[in-house]
């Protein structure tokens, strides 16, 4: 049985090397990256049995991208490389505070020849929880909307939790689409996970006790808001926990902070902890992401997260 399978992109992501402006800079770095994608690392890398479903072009880029996959451990028997579609790429802008932007060449992305008729079904029978994000639906909202509401139920019918982040990227779709197409989601949604700026898009509010309250109307159990340095607060079975934000050592790199914490998250949630642990836990990650370079350079193995929460005993468990 598969711990996570998730559903979505991948890129390849140049990196500059050096801060500024992408007019001023002349030289970048080849690595990959991808909402989904870095999820799968970080659960791969927590010792979770994980699973990535996908399609990337049939080239350099996407033999390099599925090889990398393969290294860390996660199954990627239903990544598939097509011809006809280039492996998605994008370009990092990174400022001196570590914050940055993307800029995305995606618009005839492999992904499109992922569809109801094509998705293996059988492959998702049994999966813990299955992680889905408004990045996959965006790239065509559509076809990966009617896609989403085919694989999720047939999820839920087999016993999987849904985790979804709405990782809205304004750069792929309007409000106003992203809104209206991410809601159609929620009724079928188990576990939440999202920022504080995407949760006031898709319900108009910023406080994450009103957060809560409205997944909890679409009958959703388990929600975590992400509030980057002022922490994070999590609901569950009608109890809730926040959890301070834990300072990296020095903020370098914010792009795949998100996708780690989720992935600490559904860990913690896999292991029957409390929220505390759980949220304490996520977050750490995020700081640990933070420091360094890149998309997903910076997800940790399990151990280095116990080192990092003075939990050293925990590794030998």
């Amino acid at each position: 049985m598969k711990d996570v399978a998730t559903i979505g992109d991948a890129m390849i992501t140049f990196d500059p090397l050096k801060k500024g402006p992408l007019r001023n800079v002349h030289t970048f770095e080849r690595k990959a990256g991808g909402a989904e994608f870095n999820f799968a690392i970080g659960c791969a890398r927590l010792g979770l049995e994980t699973a990535w479903i996908s399609r990337l072009g049939k080239d350099e880029f996407g033999k390099y991208i599925r090889n990398f996959a393969r290294g860390e451990g996660i199954d990627v028997s239903e990544v598939k490389l097509v011809d006809g579609h280039p492996t998605s790429i994008n370009f990092k802008e990174i400022k001196e505070d570590g914050s940055g932007s993307t800029f995305y060449y995606r618009s005839d992305s492999p992904t499109q020849t992922l569809t109801e008729q094509t998705f293996n079904m059988d492959f998702i029978r049994d999966t813990k929880v299955l992680h889905i994000t408004g990045v996959f639906a965006a790239i065509n909202p559509a076809k990966n909307i009617r896609l989403l509401k085919r694989v999720i139920t047939y999820a839920k019918d087999h016993g999987a939790l849904i985790s979804f982040d709405p990782n809205i990227r304004l750069k792929l779709w309007s409000r106003e689409e992203a809104k209206e197409s991410l809601k159609e989601l929620l009724p079928y949604v188990d576990i939440m996970l999202t920022g504080v700026e995407e949760a006031e898009l898709l319900f108009g509010v910023t406080d994450p006790r009103d957060i809560a309250a409205a997944c909890t109307a679409y009958g959703i159990t388990t929600v975590a808001v992400k509030h980057g340095d002022l922490g994070a607060y999590a609901f569950k079975d009608n109890q809730s926990a926040t959890m301070p934000a834990v300072p990296p050592a020095k903020v370098v790199d914010t792009v795949g902070a998100g996708d780690g914490f989720d992935a600490g998250f559904i860990y913690g949630l896999l292991q029957g902890w409390s929220l505390d642990r759980t949220l304490a836990f996520a977050n750490t990650i995020g700081s640990m992401v933070v420091s360094v370079h890149g998309d997903n350079e910076g997800l940790p193995e399990l151990e280095d997260v116990f080192v990092q929460l003075g939990e050293k005993e925990m590794i030998e468990r």
